[in-house]
C-alpha cells in the first residue's frame, strides 16, 4: 500500500469506531456540532469568482451561451445537453452522447454547485469553471467545434455582439473565445442547491432530519466517509485512490481510465478521481465515473468495501442513503432564455453523416 493510499486508510480507521449497533453515540447536540465542524450550508448567493466579476449583463449572456447549441459544430449540442438544469444539472446517462453520437469516456458529473469544487472534471484537469467551460466545445466526442469557428459564429450575430460588449466594457475584443467561456462560467456560478434539509440542520433545527437520517449522519462521520466528502459540497476538494482497500471490478473501475495519472503523470495517481460532490446525489444517477452504478444503496455498498474496507450492514447502509437523500436542495429555477438569430455568415452546422444500415 503506498503512501497516499496508506494515509487515506487511516484517515478512516482511525475515524470508524463509533458506530454501535445501528445506534449513533452522543448527545443529539454533540452530532450537530460535529456536523458543524465538518460541512458548511450551501450559500443563497453565488461566491466571488476570481478574476471574473460577477454583472448581471455577463450572467445572462452565459445564461444564453449556455443554452445554444450553435457553439457544437452541429448545431445539436449545448452545455444543458449533458448539464441539464432540470435533471440535477446533469444527463442521466452512464457517459454523455457527443457529436456524431459517439459516447464519451466518463460519466457527467453535476454542474450544480460546481463553483465550490476544487477543480473539474473528474480527473480536475480543468482549474475553475472557465477552463472547463472551453474543453467540451473542443472535444470531438461532445461539441466537435473550436474557439475559431465558436468566435465566428458569435461575432456573426449583433444581438450576442451587443450584448459581449455589455458584459465586458473596455475590451479591445469583446467576442472571444476566452470572454465566452468567462460568461458562461459566471452562468455555472448561479446555479447553487440551497436549502437542503440537512443545511436547515447545520443551521441549528435538530427538526430536519429524522432519527434514522440522524444515525446515517453519524455512520457517514464515524465511518470515515466524510475524510473524502466534507465541506460546503460534500465532496469535490480532494483527489483520493477509487479503491483504497479493495479496488472495485473492472466494470466500475475500467482498467483503461487511470484517472488523475493522465494530468500528472504521476504513478501514484494511478485510478486517483477528485471526489464528487454528494449534494444531490438522490438525483444524479448513475453513479461513479464509470456510471455503471444506477442505485444509491449500492453506491454506498461499494463505498464502504472500496474506500473502507468495511461490509457495512443493511441498517447503514439503508441509514447511510437516507442521509444522502437529505442533501437535495432546492432546484434552480431557470427560464430558457430566447437566443437571437444567426445571420447569413453564421458558419452553418457540420452533421457527420449517418452509416447506412447494416442488413
Amino acid at each position: 500500500m503506498n503512501t497516499r493510499r496508506t494515509a487515506a486508510f487511516l484517515a478512516f480507521a482511525l475515524t470508524g469506531v463509533a458506530w454501535n449497533g445501528g445506534t449513533a453515540q452522543g448527545a443529539p447536540g454533540a452530532l450537530m456540532r460535529r456536523a458543524q465542524a465538518a460541512f458548511q450550508p450551501i450559500p443563497t448567493e453565488a461566491p466571488a469568482l476570481t478574476d471574473n466579476l460577477l454583472t448581471p449583463a455577463k450572467i445572462e449572456l452565459g445564461k444564453m451561451l449556455y443554452f445554444d447549441p450553435r457553439l457544437s459544430a452541429s448545431w445539436l449540442i449545448s452545455c444543458n445537453t449533458c448539464h441539464n438544469v432540470g435533471l440535477g444539472g446533469v444527463d442521466l446517462l452512464e457517459t454523455s452522447i457527443g457529436h456524431g453520437w459517439r459516447r464519451g469516456p466518463r460519466n457527467a458529473p453535476t454542474v450544480f454547485n460546481a463553483v465550490f469544487n476544487i477543480a473539474q472534471f473528474w480527473d480536475g484537469r480543468a482549474r475553475d469553471l472557465m477552463q472547463q467551460a472551453q474543453g467540451p466545445v473542443q472535444a470531438a466526442v461532445e461539441m466537435n467545434s473550436s474557439p475559431e469557428r465558436v468566435v465566428a459564429t458569435l461575432s456573426s450575430i449583433p444581438e450576442y455582439v451587443a450584448r459581449f460588449r455589455q458584459a465586458f466594457p473596455g475590451a479591445s475584443e469583446s467576442v472571444t473565445f476566452d470572454n465566452m467561456a468567462r460568461a458562461i462560467e459566471a452562468f455555472e456560478a448561479t446555479l447553487l442547491t440551497p436549502g437542503a434539509r440537512f443545511d436547515l440542520y447545520l443551521g441549528g433545527t435538530a427538526t430536519a432530519l429524522t432519527e434514522r437520517e440522524r444515525r446515517g449522519l453519524a455512520a457517514f462521520l464515524d465511518r470515515g466517509c466524510v475524510s473524502c466528502h466534507g465541506g460546503t459540497n460534500i465532496g469535490g476538494t480532494g483527489y483520493f485512490p477509487f479503491g483504497v482497500v479493495e479496488r472495485p471490478g473492472a466494470q466500475i473501475l475500467p482498467p483503461g481510465d487511470k484517472g488523475r495519472f493522465a494530468v500528472t503523470r504521476t504513478v501514484t495517481d494511478e485510478y486517483v478521481f477528485k471526489a464528487s460532490s454528494l449534494r444531490n446525489v438522490e438525483l444524479t444517477a448513475p453513479y461513479f465515473h464509470s456510471g455503471v452504478v444506477w442505485d444509491l444503496e449500492l453506491a454506498v455498498a461499494v463505498m464502504g468495501s472500496a474506500q473502507l474496507g468495511a461490509e457495512l450492514t443493511v441498517d447503514e447502509i439503508g441509514a447511510v442513503t437516507a442521509f444522502l437523500r437529505t442533501l437535495t436542495g432546492q432546484q434552480p429555477r431557470i427560464e430558457y432564455p430566447i437566443l437571437p438569430p444567426h445571420t447569413a455568415s453564421t458558419p452553418r452546422p457540420r452533421v457527420e453523416p449517418t452509416p447506412a444500415p447494416r442488413h
